[in-house]
């Protein structure tokens, strides 16, 4: 009998995006968590804060990235053993991630209390918004541990299957967080510390939530005494794949904590431009990078089950729907852009308007490049090569990071940091592209153990 969550079986594509559309949605509401400091402190507070919540959003992508992808380094071996029918192996699994990526949290709390002010001097952070911003991050930083426990419920569930269960927490705290903007900022007239207090709270009751319900809706994840053994195993295991994959988040999210000390180094303007233009962006490339972490989910299941001719065509599936749609949301990202940083910034401030509308113009018209890494991503984490996707991590944001500074400062200004990113993609594509057909010519992907 088919399990609840099994993607092993059933028409491909219909499967896929049944799987997928759920995901899609909660990171969408993901975003509306910045989303909603974004436009109410821009419109409430000023560019100066504006400025200061985009630059903060940038640092708290990169410290969310190592719990996500620890997180999502473990969902790949719950994938693997859940495809594989082994409950027991997976409920060790649960506890040795959770213990692991648990005490991980919360030393990254620490770490960053520490290391808060020598991080704001490296951004290069102005002079006029460090208080600020110093400010947003002393509360969004007690919300580190309200983060991992979230993402890590989600991550689990996806892995087993169930992506909607997340969506409803999710779509329930982003109201919360709303609510609670506009009342510690418009009537409590907490200002900044509002907004980052406001993301926290509501942060912490989605996580707190998804825990319990998983504890008393999902008994066959729920871990037993005899499951609560740290096996040299299980640990390799898990420490391998979570290790690999936070390595290749935090690398993609480091490559961008270093090209916004870049924007930073251009001035408040352009910082501002760039805080609106990146949550427009993540809006419009999120649904495809969600559609590439359920591929990941699909191919492991099938990995785990030797079904190796349906991974076969559901990369040919996947591939189809993720250019077909990248290249829609190009299209209305190129053809809307003034409409859309209008939302973020008055319209009165024009140059920052201006700025924002040239990086949507540049950078949006390439949507397609972005898409396809993320199929190489969770295709090669999938099939047990979590260390291929590091490489094209690192090869994606290497070239980023060279050059933008070289164009920023020889060629182009600041548009040459917007013209490096979809050249970084594509650079990468093309790696992973070629390393596929070389596996699959010489038949080496599929000897790769799935014991």
């Amino acid at each position: 009998m088919k399990n609840s969550g099994d993607l092993t079986h059933g028409p491909i594509t219909t499967t896929l995006l049944k799987f997928t559309l759920p995901m899609m949605a909660g990171a969408l509401l993901q975003q509306c968590y910045n989303i909603a400091d974004t436009l109410i402190v821009g419109r409430c507070i000023g560019s100066g804060a504006l400025a200061a919540v985009g630059s903060a959003y940038t640092l708290m992508t990169f410290l969310t990235s190592i719990l996500l992808g620890l997180s999502m380094g473990s969902g790949t071996v719950f994938s693997l053993q859940f495809g594989g029918g082994r409950m027991d192996q997976l409920r060790r699994s649960i506890f040795v991630s959770f213990t692991f990526i648990g005490l991980t949290a919360l030393g990254l709390t620490l770490v960053m209390f520490l290391t808060m002010d020598p991080v704001l001097r490296l951004l290069q952070t102005p002079q006029e918004i460090y208080g600020m911003m110093r400010t947003y991050l002393w509360v969004i930083y007690i919300g580190i541990p309200f983060t991992f426990l979230y993402n890590y419920g989600a991550a689990l569930l996806r892995a087993v299957g169930d992506a909607l269960t997340p969506l409803w927490f999710l779509a329930f705290s982003v109201v919360l967080n709303i609510v609670l903007d506009l009342v510690f900022i418009l009537v409590f007239d907490w200002g900044i510390a509002g907004a980052a207090a406001a993301t926290v709270v509501s942060q912490g009751v989605a996580a707190l939530l998804l825990a319990a319900w998983i504890l008393v809706r999902r008994p066959e994840l729920r871990v037993r005494r005899s499951d609560a053994v740290f096996d040299r195993r299980t640990l390799g295991e898990i420490a391998s794949f979570s290790s690999l994959t936070c390595v290749q988040q935090s690398v993609m999210n480091f490559g961008i904590l270093m090209v916004q000390g870049l924007v930073n180094s251009f001035g408040t303007v352009v910082m501002a431009a760039f805080a609106a233009a990146v949550k427009i962006d993540s809006f419009a490339y999120m649904p495809v990078q969600e559609f590439g972490n359920a591929f990941s989910t699909f191919v492991a299941q099938n990995f785990g089950a030797e079904r190796r001719e349906r991974i076969r065509r559901g990369v040919l599936s996947a591939l189809a729907t993720a250019v077909a749609f990248s290249l829609l949301v190009s299209v209305l990202v190129f053809v809307f852009a003034r409409p859309l940083m209008l939302i973020f910034v008055r319209p009165e401030e024009e140059d920052i308007i201006r700025v924002g509308v040239d990086y949507l113009h540049i950078e949006g018209m390439f949507y397609v490049g972005i898409a396809i890494l993320f199929l190489l991503y969770g295709f090669y984490r999938a099939v047990r090569m979590p260390g291929m996707s590091v490489v094209l991590t690192v090869f994606s944001l290497g070239t980023r990071v060279a050059l933008a500074y070289w164009l920023a400062f020889t060629w182009l200004g600041v548009d040459g940091i917007w013209w490096s990113i979809p050249i970084g993609w594509a650079l990468a594509d093309a790696v992973g592209i070629v390393w596929y057909f070389r596996l699959e010519s010489r038949k080496a992907l599929w000897a790769v153990s799935v014991s």
